[in-house]
């Protein structure tokens, strides 16, 4: 009996089961609750199989290189005084160097986002966890991520809620902490994160919210950033009054929160008791308005002057730094857009339909394009009418005859000629006043007799001012309409736009922009020095200046006599429209279709151009009967559009 109980037990034993569970020998719940060992062993097994997974995975995963959308950048231009302008592309982001972004602002971010971040790993295992539990619920996988894992999901990964997409940008992170600099990675993620307002990364946002480059947060601007990472469709004040309450309470907590990990003391945050108000929505990335001219203008002048091509500059990343103020563009704009409003009405009269406007204002000191006016809005007109050729300059040319007049001598004569007296080669008094005083006798000679005024033969400055395109058809005649030319061009046409050299050459064939009108202009101004237009005053890639960007080199197109006499003669005419003016404009002998008014003071010169032309048709209208009887075939309303401008333009 003992014999055949032994056998059986040993027969049991050798049937014993490699996991005994259910556990044998045991009954009632006993026998399905796991013993020590069991528990043990499935751990051990659990962390065996968890780490050879982990293993494979950290050797199959290499860091990948950034995806297209974190490459992209914006371009950026800047109005004169350093603000932003536009930033141009499909995302607005301009990435900037750690150093480029204000240490409060960096504080406040690692404040509200990981305190940890400078003595990590990169990674956080509570927040791998919590996403798995979630994907086990059913939820989004998102948990909290370090800094490091956010830069990653920005720059290497998708913005997928997956466990594959968490995976690789655990381990990614872990990796990049390993051989990347903490100052690399945090710049990385201010660069490439998400800010609100169209902004992607901490410039923008500067820009979007305050109007400045992040090198110029303060600490309570900086929490107010920090505070948008959280999400700024539910923050951003511009949101409405929820929004604003918990930005107002976020941005209190981060500042808080820095006293709290010691990234600020509580003196410091003493001085931070009101919110920060952001400005409002702006149109920042719009081309709309007068913005997409001056981006035409700016970009055209970058790629001549650095060879840039239309591809490079399409990548993204340039900072653009223009010469164009702000405040006269607006005042131009608004210029521009009371005189039409006032004095035209297309609805109900013929002749001020398909009426376009250009104008431009340089400074006479350098040549800097300040403003211009291209059109009622870029997006819609999409021609830039302060740069378009084809509308005569009438008689807005005339000062360029007499100043040829003046430069390259007249035969002006006080005693009746002889025959024998013949022609001098030059004029043998030039003082100021003597050409401008000179007019064309019945024998054909160029004048200074005494005594009362013809008003039949108008004088050299009546006729440049009130009419006498036939003097100056003349004159141009014998000065040489090859000279006019010459003096025209030295003084800032550009000579393709010259007309052909007949006789109406000498009263405005030329087609001049309305920025080489202003130029021309500003060589009287500045007493016969030329300066080249320019738009642009740098432009910076990755920290660094391009080269190609200096301001033009400036020469001597007139004597400074020469000039100063055109501008006493044009003076004359300026009276009514204010202090120290000269201008030029076309006049009731002008058939021309077209009306100019050009003139300057110290500080400024503006051209104003009006003229007619049908979309679909590209050739110039009539200008007869626009703005009603009182405009003198619309050649009244530049002249006033120029004084409204210069109401305050020079200050």
């Amino acid at each position: 009996m003992g014999t055949h109980a032994q056998g059986n037990r040993a027969r049991r034993r050798g049937r014993r089961r490699f996991v005994d569970y259910p556990r044998s020998g045991r009954g009632g719940i006993r026998r399905w609750l796991p013993s020590w060992r069991q528990l043990l062993g499935a751990a051990a097994l659990f962390t065996a199989v968890v780490a050879g997974l982990f293993v494979c995975v950290y050797v199959s995963v290499d860091i990948p290189d950034a995806n297209a959308s974190a490459r992209r950048e914006a371009n950026v231009y800047y109005w004169s005084d350093g603000t932003q302008m536009v930033s141009t592309g499909e995302v607005n982001r301009q990435n900037v160097e750690f150093d480029q972004i204000a240490p409060a602002a960096v504080h406040a971010v690692i404040a509200a986002e990981n305190e940890t971040f400078y003595r990590d790993s990169g990674v956080s295992p509570k927040g791998f966890v919590r996403a798995a539990v979630n994907m086990v619920r059913g939820r989004e996988t998102q948990g909290g991520s370090t800094i490091t894992q956010q830069y990653v999901k920005n720059t290497y990964l998708s913005q997928d809620q997956t466990v594959t997409r968490k995976v690789k940008e655990f381990v990614i992170a872990l990796k990049l902490d390993r051989g990347t600099s903490k100052d690399e990675i945090l710049k990385g993620y201010l660069n490439t994160s998400w800010f609100g307002r169209g902004a992607y990364g901490i410039e923008a946002a500067a820009h979007a919210y305050y109007g400045i480059p992040a090198s110029r947060l303060d600490p309570s601007q900086g929490a107010f950033l920090a505070a948008m990472l959280k999400g700024a469709e539910q923050y951003d004040p511009a949101g409405g009054a929820a929004n604003h309450r918990r930005a107002r309470a976020r941005w209190a907590w981060i500042l808080d929160r820095q006293v709290g990990v010691g990234l600020m003391t509580k003196k410091e945050r003493a001085g931070y008791r009101t919110f920060p108000e952001p400005r409002s929505r702006s149109r920042s990335t719009s081309l709309g308005g007068q913005t997409g001219y001056l981006v035409d203008i700016a970009s055209r002048y970058v790629k001549e002057h650095t060879g840039l091509t239309d591809k490079e500059l399409a990548r993204g990343g340039h900072e653009i730094h223009t010469t164009f103020d702000r405040h006269k563009v607006r005042r131009l704009e608004r210029a521009v857009r009371r005189v039409l409003d006032r004095d035209t009405d297309p609805k109900k009269r013929a002749a001020d339909r398909y009426l376009q406007a250009g104008a431009a204002s340089v400074r006479p000191s350098d040549g800097a394009i300040v403003a211009l006016y291209g059109g009622p809005d870029a997006t819609e007109h999409f021609t830039n009418n302060a740069d378009t050729a084809g509308v005569p300059a009438g008689s807005a040319f005339k000062p360029f005859v007499l100043a040829a007049a003046l430069q390259y001598g007249a035969p002006v004569h006080d005693e009746p000629l002889t025959e024998a007296a013949g022609y001098p080669a030059r004029a043998p008094d030039l003082r100021p006043g003597r050409l401008a005083d000179a007019h064309y006798a019945a024998d054909g000679t160029l004048r200074q007799d005494r005594g009362a005024p013809d008003p039949d033969r108008p004088t050299l400055g009546r006729a440049l001012l009130f009419g006498g395109n036939a003097t100056y058809v003349r004159l141009g005649k014998d000065v040489g309409r090859d000279k006019v030319r010459r003096t025209a061009v030295d003084a800032g046409m550009l000579r393709r736009s010259m007309g052909r050299l007949e006789p109406t050459f000498s009263i405005g064939t030329s087609t001049p922009s309305a920025i080489r009108m202003a130029t021309a202009y500003a060589t009287f101004a500045s007493a016969g020095i030329r300066h080249d237009p320019y738009s642009v005053t740098k432009v910076v890639k990755d920290g660094e200046e391009l080269p190609g960007l200096e301001r033009p080199a400036s020469r001597r197109a007139l004597d400074g006599d020469v000039a100063r006499q055109v501008t006493d003669a044009l003076r004359a005419g300026g009276r009514g429209l204010g202090p120290g003016v000269a201008a030029g404009r076309t006049g009731d002998q002008d058939r021309l279709r077209s009306a100019w008014f050009a003139g300057y003071t110290e500080d400024l010169s503006t051209a104003v151009t009006l003229f007619r032309v049908r979309p679909e048709v590209p050739r110039l209208l009539p200008m007869s009967g626009v703005g009603g009887p009182t405009s003198r075939h619309g050649s009244a309303l530049p002249p006033r559009i120029w004084k409204e401008y210069m109401r305050g333009a020079g200050r």
